[in-house]
């Protein structure tokens, strides 16, 4: 397809992969359109400064000029419009994951992130590495395409004529004709595995659904590939266990080949030792917190060493890392008060967030305030695992579930269930049907010194912007 300038549409368009993806063809020399529901920020925007027009809302009025293909967004179904029409004209269509396969993967070393946890992070360190080390070797440089904004980047994409392709390789399903996982049409030559958890309750029915689709991917591996592969999960084990290329494990067990010793926070700034095969390869610091974003470096930096990256661009990429965009992001600080951003979607992850802010505010009071509106935590199915998660902050507040209306009732997380079982356990909580109730009981008792960590993995109301908004009114 890259031979020549195509038109090519993208329906969902404003989808982060989909925005992206655009982003990318564009650079390739295609001519880009789209359409979405409603376009929203951040990616509307983005797309406005690539100049890509965005038709909304769905119409099929919005193929007569007829591209010569359509990628079909993984929102999409029977009944839109734009796909009846894709379908009764048999205009060439594709999903976005076999697109970017065909366009930029191909004849490229591709190098796969995966895993329940800490993509986006990780893949954005991976590519910072590479981008460091080109500085002394050009031919490093990286293409990448990444499920948020990389802060080092300023981008969720980037194209270059160069070999490796570094890619967030996601679980979820790619269209609606294609139910597998995005990260099978993506052929890792070398894979990163972070976790193996059960997640998207919307779309696999337990837990060995989700095993499943790993131990696909990690089939996919070719001899000569290698995996870096989480050490202390089972099931990130049971996931590799078959593997027919090298599996490299990371983590802090004492006989892994990547192992990490003596980690530390000393002035907002994360030290550690990485040991290699049982001999101390290097020290490394970063300005992240979280023993999630350690591990997460750690295994950007075995990856990159095995692809033949030199020790000393991984040292200072990670020094210079900053983070990315949804990712413990500080929005705001007012009247003594930090307001924190974080893309929370599963109870492990909303764990991990509220232990590295209270190791970066040990002296503060950590309140959580908590939008159930993944399609994971949306639904019951891992209440327990939730509360637990919320205990490890001082205060909690939970909005109403997004959109319950689309959740069974036997299968809906019920908030108020949530917020008894964390009273009872001495944690105090309440839940506030909107935003507007949840800035009135917050904002009259917050302190100077508190720490709000806002967790959602959507736009929540406005509540970034309204939170900071009334705390200056107060002040």
């Amino acid at each position: 397809m890259s031979q020549s300038q195509k038109h090519i549409h993208l329906s969902g368009i404003c989808g982060t992969a989909m925005a992206s993806i655009a982003g990318l063809l564009q650079l390739q020399g295609h001519r880009i359109t789209g359409s979405d529901n409603a376009a929203y920020p951040p990616m509307s925007d983005m797309l406005r400064e690539l100049g890509i027009p965005v038709l909304e809302p769905y119409s099929e009025s919005n193929l007569d000029q007829v591209p010569d293909l359509v990628v079909i967004g993984n929102a999409l179904s029977r009944g839109n419009p734009e796909v009846e029409r894709v379908l009764d004209q048999r205009i060439p269509f594709a999903s976005m994951a076999a697109l970017t396969h065909d366009e930029f993967l191909k004849g490229r070393e591709s190098l796969v992130v995966a895993g329940t946890h800490g993509k986006t992070t990780t893949t954005s360190m991976l590519a910072w590495i590479y981008q460091v080390a080109a500085r002394e070797n050009p031919a490093f440089e990286p293409s990448f395409l990444v499920g948020g904004v990389a802060e080092n980047f300023g981008s969720s994409f980037q194209l270059r004529p160069t070999r490796t392709f570094i890619i967030e390789g996601d679980e979820y399903d790619t269209a609606f004709f294609d139910k597998g996982p995005k990260f099978l049409h993506y052929f890792p030559d070398g894979l990163i595995l972070t976790h193996v958890e059960f997640d998207h309750a919307d779309i696999y029915a337990n837990l060995d659904a989700v095993k499943t689709a790993f131990k696909r991917l990690v089939n996919l591996v070719p001899r000569r590939g290698v995996i870096v592969a989480y050490d202390a999960s089972e099931n990130v084990t049971e996931c590799v266990s078959r593997a027919f290329c090298r599996v490299e494990r990371y983590g802090f067990k004492a006989d892994s080949d990547w192992r990490i010793e003596n980690l530390r926070l000393v002035s907002g700034v994360m030290h550690w030792e990485l040991w290699r095969a049982g001999a101390k390869w290097a020290d490394l610091e970063m300005r992240l917190a979280g023993e999630h974003n350690a591990l997460n470096a750690t295994a950007a930096a075995a990856l990159a060493a095995n692809q033949g990256v030199p020790i000393e661009a991984i040292r200072t990429a990670l020094a210079e890392f900053k983070s990315v965009k949804r990712r413990l992001e500080v929005r705001a600080e007012i009247d003594g008060v930090t307001i924190i951003d974080d893309f929370a979607h599963h109870p492990t992850a909303i764990r991990e967030t509220l232990r590295a802010l209270r190791a970066l505010y040990p002296q503060s009071r950590l309140w959580a305030v908590l939008e159930p509106r993944s399609n994971t935590l949306r639904r019951k199915v891992l209440e327990t695992d939730l509360v637990e998660s919320l205990r490890n902050a001082d205060r909690v507040v939970l909005a109403g579930v997004y959109q319950q209306q689309r959740i069974a009732e036997d299968e809906r997380l019920h908030p108020e269930d949530v917020v008894h079982a964390l009273n009872a356990a001495g944690t105090p909580a309440a839940l506030c049907p909107n935003v507007e109730a949840i800035l009135d009981e917050i904002v009259p008792k917050l302190l100077a010194g508190d720490v709000v960590a806002i967790l959602s993995n959507g736009g929540f109301d406005g509540i970034y912007e309204k939170l900071p908004a009334r705390l200056k009114a107060r002040a």
